[in-house]
């Protein structure tokens, strides 16, 4: 296996990804263009892999031979690869702007891979040069951890660049599934409920955020919506809720909650601001 991987965001999701793919053995590349987050990244990866040493999960051989797999960059002209994965920011032109300074950069036969959860593949590929060759690959957090990818087709998705993205999935360790493009793609469209409702009860005085996450956990749940939102971050959930609200012409039960947008307002993102529904 001596196909590379190019990770653009390092970010809690570009980070993991990067992670996942290195320990499956593709020489990976992990870019943002914020020194700042890179290292922040860079000291997360090597702090996740000692961890695994620790867990005698993997031998420290094992962790040296995955970091040396790993370039860390600032400099996009270091992002060639056989599959680039974006995970920055949710706005489908700086998903565009990226995928065509790389297009100058890399192969025509590169496959440019959004990990974006909300917004349209087919929107994002109709401006893209060699759009046929841009596949969504939508992981979930911990993307170390969790074993879901939806492989989204847009309507000019190459059949053969999905099944490409689908067994790369595969040889991750990953339990890949191919949707079509379409608001919120399966999981977000489905899971948006899950948090939604869970604010309806709390809105309408019913439980507060504690007793709910304790009672969806006890039915089964591995984490409450309350918990679960603090740890994706508030702005992307809310990100993701007013996406669906908009593509679904603005049907009410796609409607984001006022409690989740105060909390955006007030920068209580969750975890990764040590405050959302719970404190840090």
């Amino acid at each position: 296996m001596n196909q590379t991987i190019c990770i653009c965001g390092a970010g809690t999701m570009g980070s993991s990804i990067a992670q996942a793919a290195a320990q499956a053995g593709f020489t990976t590349i992990l870019f943002d263009v914020n020194t700042a987050v890179l290292e922040k990244a860079k000291a997360a990866i090597e702090k996740n892999l000692q961890s695994l040493t620790e867990k005698g999960k993997i031998s420290a051989a094992e962790k040296e031979t995955i970091l040396n797999r790993f370039q860390f960059t600032g400099e996009i002209n270091h992002c060639v690869a056989d599959v680039i994965i974006e995970a920055i920011i949710e706005k489908t032109e700086a998903k565009v702007s990226l995928f065509n300074q790389l297009s100058e950069l890399n192969h025509s036969d590169t496959v440019f891979a959004s990990n974006t959860s909300s917004l349209s593949i087919t929107d994002i590929q109709k401006n893209v040069v060699h759009p046929q060759r841009v596949v969504g690959m939508h992981f979930f957090n911990p993307a170390t951890i969790m074993k879901l990818v939806e492989v989204v087709k847009g309507e000019q998705t190459n059949d053969t660049v999905a099944q490409q993205v689908y067994d790369l999935c595969k040889q991750m360790g990953k339990t890949p599934v191919m949707c079509k493009d379409a608001p919120g793609f399966i999981v977000n469209r489905v899971a948006r409920h899950y948090y939604l409702e869970a604010f309806k009860l709390v809105e309408e005085g019913l439980a507060d955020f504690a007793t709910v996450d304790k009672l969806m956990e006890a039915s089964g749940f591995k984490m409450g919506p309350f918990k679960l939102m603090d740890l994706i971050g508030n702005d992307i959930n809310l990100a993701v809720s007013q996406s669906l609200y908009d593509a679904f012409n603005h049907t009410e039960r796609f409607r984001p909650s006022p409690i989740q947008q105060d909390k955006v307002a007030k920068g209580e993102l969750g975890k990764k601001t040590g405050k959302g529904y719970y404190q840090y």
